[in-house]
């Protein structure tokens, strides 16, 4: 790799760091330390980022804090609370699994509801020797809900309790709605 030659305000730099330098016992001495500067790598040309194909809506999805509480986390992990609404997923296809959450999350939202459980069956065992693919729903969860029409709605996605479902479950937490001045 071809460098460049320093700059005289690099040169001046590199003088005032080879003055700091002491050898380390039983390596080279400083004097040969003071030979020629090292030379830089030639720049980079800057990175493009590629255009983004669709504006994904954040919250968070299993990180303490950010939109709910300590409160909220301590009482989701005890499993005091109780989901308003349940979501069963189990024995659909990928297609009747995302109209069935969709469907569902906007019944909660009309309802009213804070806490839904979402009932996704567990993820697989990395030990599955099993010749199709299992988990394909809940691998899809978070983006579905991210991407959906309800992400605004959305506060935060916790992992359920094991009364709950445990690994099989997830809470999906909606936002209280906005009283309106009219």
């Amino acid at each position: 790799m071809a460098g460049r030659r320093l700059g005289a305000d690099e040169e001046a730099l590199w003088a005032r760091v080879r003055a700091t330098v002491r050898a380390l016992p039983g390596r080279r001495s400083a004097e040969s330390a003071t030979a020629a500067p090292p030379s830089l790598p030639a720049p980079r040309p800057p990175r493009v980022a590629a255009p983004a194909t669709a504006p994904v809506a954040s919250f968070p999805t299993r990180a303490p804090g950010h939109t709910l509480d300590g409160g909220w986390d301590r009482r989701l992990a005890s499993g005091v609370v109780a989901p308003d609404r349940t979501i069963d997923l189990h024995g659909h296809t990928l297609s009747s699994a995302h109209a069935a959450l969709d469907r569902g999350v906007a019944q909660a939202i009309a309802h009213g509801d804070r806490v839904i459980l979402l009932v996704t069956g567990k993820p697989p065992r990395p030990d599955s020797h099993r010749p199709h693919a299992r988990g394909a729903i809940r691998a899809s969860i978070e983006d579905w809900l991210r991407l959906s029409r309800h992400a605004g709605a959305i506060a935060a996605i916790r992992s359920a309790h094991p009364r709950h479902g445990g690994s099989g479950a997830l809470y999906v937490i909606l936002r209280r709605p906005r009283a309106t001045n009219s």
